[in-house]
């Protein structure tokens, strides 16, 4: 099996001449599926988006959602339209809501959209302010008061949606592909080159995913842990243990464009980058 990866595409901001070069460049690599790591595109515009790229590339989509796609919008909102959607279109797979997908013998396919959730770096002394806040309306109505508290609980649910998963992976798995926006540790947060410090990371990293992976990666050092994700729009390789690997994806407002390749076989999981890490 082959899959493209492609991340943060901001669909509603690309010229048309942008879009239609993406698309050839999809479909000259005779893909078998495609994986999208967040970022699609904002709030109601979201659905559009996902039946426009099946519609125009033929390829099954495999995806999660990132902060961007709830813009204008509430998770549950967005969600359940997403979800509803998926169920019109068997091409369209919204790993967040789906069990482990089989790809390959031995190997696995699951995901989850995940969330900076402000238990890594100093949320106390962060200056970051984020146009999610004003942006999601669960943010909106939760306020300022509320937003750390918050942040975690959505950090907590992400995290044990993610776990449910991993235990649902049978003894013999031999390999896992994990899909999530946000990345789950500080070490794969990158920005030209470094990784994240304490003022960024509190709502760049998605520290309980990454708790969730650190621990099934060490309860079953037999099974090759992968994750993509994205959200920096800069890409990097983080080796966080000898069985789990996070890979980084790159990207730029209005020119979507492929991150990577990925072969998959029964023992193997082969990334090709067709993006230079920064």
């Amino acid at each position: 099996m082959r899959l493209v990866w492609t991340t943060d595409l901001h669909l509603n901001s690309v010229p048309t001449p942008a879009w239609e070069q993406w698309i050839q460049k999809i479909t000259l690599l005779h893909a078998d599926g495609l994986v999208i790591t967040g970022d699609i595109s904002e709030g109601d515009d979201v659905v559009r988006q996902l039946r426009r790229i099946v519609s125009s590339c033929g390829l099954p989509l495999y995806f999660v959602l990132g902060n961007h796609d709830f813009y204008e919008s509430t998770f549950q909102t967005t969600r359940q339209t997403v979800i509803h959607a998926c169920r019109d279109s068997p091409q369209l797979h919204y790993l967040t809501n789906l069990s482990p997908l089989q790809v390959s013998t031995g190997t696995y396919l699951l995901g989850e959209d995940g969330w900076a959730d402000g238990t890594v770096g100093n949320y106390e002394t962060s200056t970051i302010q984020l146009n999610d806040f004003e942006r999601i309306g669960d943010f909106k109505v939760a306020g300022k008061a509320n937003r750390k508290h918050q942040l975690q609980r959505i950090g907590s649910a992400a995290a044990e949606r993610l776990q449910a998963k991993l235990e649902q992976l049978p003894s013999d798995a031999q390999q896992a592909l994990v899909l999530t926006h946000a990345p789950p540790f500080r070490e794969a947060c990158w920005y030209e080159g470094k990784t994240t410090d304490d003022n960024w990371a509190p709502f760049f990293v998605a520290g309980q995913v990454g708790n969730a992976l650190m621990e099934f990666s060490q309860q079953r050092p037999g099974c090759q842990v992968t994750v993509l994700c994205g959200h920096t729009h800069h890409a990097g390789v983080a080796r966080m243990a000898a069985n789990l690997r996070v890979h980084t994806g790159a990207a730029i407002y209005g020119q979507p464009d492929i991150e990577a390749t990925i072969s998959v076989a029964s023992e193997t999981l082969d990334i090709t980058r067709l993006r230079h890490s920064d």
